[in-house]
């Protein structure tokens, strides 16, 4: 049975992660970003976790029901699935730390 392939595309949100995971993971080494509030069309051509230092987010999945939207905001870790299409809607400015995740290297010749 084949899955329609937006649906395995879930957005994990972790509230309040410890600062000992924090600083394991480096977060406070990689770059930020940052935009005020405003609605966004965002296509993610890579899995992209990302810090929220403040902010507030809610993120509907391009042909999604509002329903499934995700919110996060300042303090939590989130994962976003590479391949992800979706509108984020902003209603208190974001400012983040975020890495992509590498893509692998292309095949030898």
């Amino acid at each position: 049975m084949a899955a329609d392939s937006s649906s395995n595309l879930r957005i994990i949100v972790q509230r309040n992660p410890s600062e000992s995971q924090l600083s394991e993971l480096g977060i406070k080494s990689w770059p930020k970003w940052g935009c005020s509030p405003g609605k966004y069309q965002l296509k993610f051509d890579a899995e992209e976790t990302c810090y929220l230092l403040r902010g507030k987010v809610k993120v509907l999945p391009k042909g999604s029901l509002a329903t499934d939207a995700v919110e996060f905001g300042a303090g939590d870790l989130v994962v976003i699935p590479k391949g992800l299409s979706c509108t984020w809607d902003v209603s208190v400015a974001v400012d983040k730390h975020y890495k992509f995740d590498s893509p692998p290297p292309p095949p030898p010749p």
